[in-house]
């Protein structure tokens, strides 16, 4: 890794935005962020340069699905899908990401975590793509109830034992795991999960209000794609949604494809939640960057029309979105695009415990991404190389 100075041009950090602007690189990290123009740097005038984004809830994406990987093949199999995946996921400006499963058998389940364990390796040795920073388990410790697009079939209690194997088998590369906290057991699992380092996120949940500030207690602190898959708000229960809403520490996941939450909702959740708590998700399936079309999510049928996912019952089973997409939707319902930029960097990052990542500072990884006034994609640095 050598040195690299990209100069004159505007810098969303995503606190502030300078510009003109100078960011120094020195292997892989950022060395100097400053006002200003350095003449001998790698002139950007008209573009925006913003830090690499991280997705902690996606599936898939073109015809790659880390959990059909694991029902499928073997772990040999997933890894080469993850590493697949990150190349994907990278043309759309994401530097790190956590691929999610969904309810499985314990079996699949194992051979994911396995995978993930695999991939990470590797990718130490020869990285390539955006980097795996971990497993997030979504499920299968959730509510029948509000299952959502995952498969009944596998849907149980929490089980520290099954955790345990899940953690030996990842090489403790489980970051964050969803669940119910109305379950049974579930305040226990949520101890032990945050013991052992693993964030823990409530969705796909029918619980009170108290079942949910007793998981928020026991250390739950972030919300699985917010109002979708939850107890709704009622005036003498306010539930779940209301919970994390009025939980500071709580970070509350969105998916920002304008179909799952409308503008409005957006808005008014920024607007009560404040912008620092807001993560960006794409909750993205295999039929990303793919036609309409009949494919699988869990062993189950979705159903792609005009790139909205649903079962055959007409129920929400993920998305389509990129988080380039997801940025400009933001920005075209009014959000201004500094704070755009935090819900889909420095946010996500710390929801799960990431460091030294997400923001453009000095000491942190020079993982950036080059844009035009359109917000459209032109280059991505990964910890200071150009990757594409």
């Amino acid at each position: 890794m050598g040195k690299s100075i990209l100069t004159n041009v505007r810098i969303i950090t995503p606190f502030e935005e300078i510009f003109p602007g100078t960011i120094e690189i020195e292997n892989g990290v950022i060395k100097r962020v400053y006002a200003g123009k350095n003449p001998i740097g790698e002139n950007l005038e008209g573009k925006i340069i913003v830090p690499g984004f991280i997705d902690i809830h996606t599936h898939g994406i073109a015809g790659l699905d880390i959990t059909y990987s694991s029902m499928n093949g073997s772990e040999d199999n997933v890894e080469e899908t993850l590493l697949k995946m990150s190349e994907k996921y990278l043309s759309h400006g994401v530097t790190r990401f956590l691929p999610t499963t969904v309810t499985a058998s314990h079996e699949v389940l194992l051979i994911a975590s396995r995978g993930v364990k695999n991939a990470i390796a590797y990718q130490k040795k020869s990285c390539i793509g955006a980097i795996i920073e971990g497993l997030h388990l979504e499920g299968p410790y959730i509510s029948k109830e509000k299952k959502g697009a995952q498969n009944p079939e596998f849907i149980r209690l929490p089980s520290i034992k099954e955790l345990k194997e899940y953690w030996e088998a990842s090489g403790g590369n489980i970051k964050t795991i969803t669940i119910a906290p109305e379950l049974e057991g579930s305040v226990e699992f949520i101890s032990y999960a945050r013991n052992l380092g693993i964030y823990i996120s409530l969705g796909h949940t029918n619980a009170t209000y108290e079942k949910t500030k007793a998981a928020i207690y026991a250390g739950a602190n972030r919300a699985t794609h917010l109002y979708n898959a939850m107890r709704p708000i009622n005036h003498r229960e306010p539930g779940v949604i209301i919970a994390v809403l009025e939980s500071p520490q709580v970070y509350l996941e969105i998916i920002t494809d304008l179909i799952h939450i409308l503008p409005q909702i957006i808005n008014f959740t920024i607007g009560h939640a404040g912008i620092e708590r807001i993560v960006t998700i794409t909750d993205s399936i295999i039929a990303t960057d793919l036609p309409d079309g009949e494919y699988s999510l869990g062993g189950l049928k979705v159903i792609v029309k005009d790139g909205i996912c649903r079962l055959e019952d007409g129920t929400l089973a993920g998305s389509t979105l990129t988080m380039d997409n997801a940025l400009r939707n933001l920005v075209s319902i009014g959000i201004p695009l500094k704070d755009a930029v935090r819900t889909m960097t420095y946010n996500p990052a710390r929801a799960v415990g990431l460091y030294k990542v997400g923001a453009i500072l000095p000491s942190y990884s020079a993982d950036l991404v080059i844009m035009d006034e359109e917000l459209n994609i032109e280059a991505i640095y990964v910890r200071g190389e150009q990757a594409i």
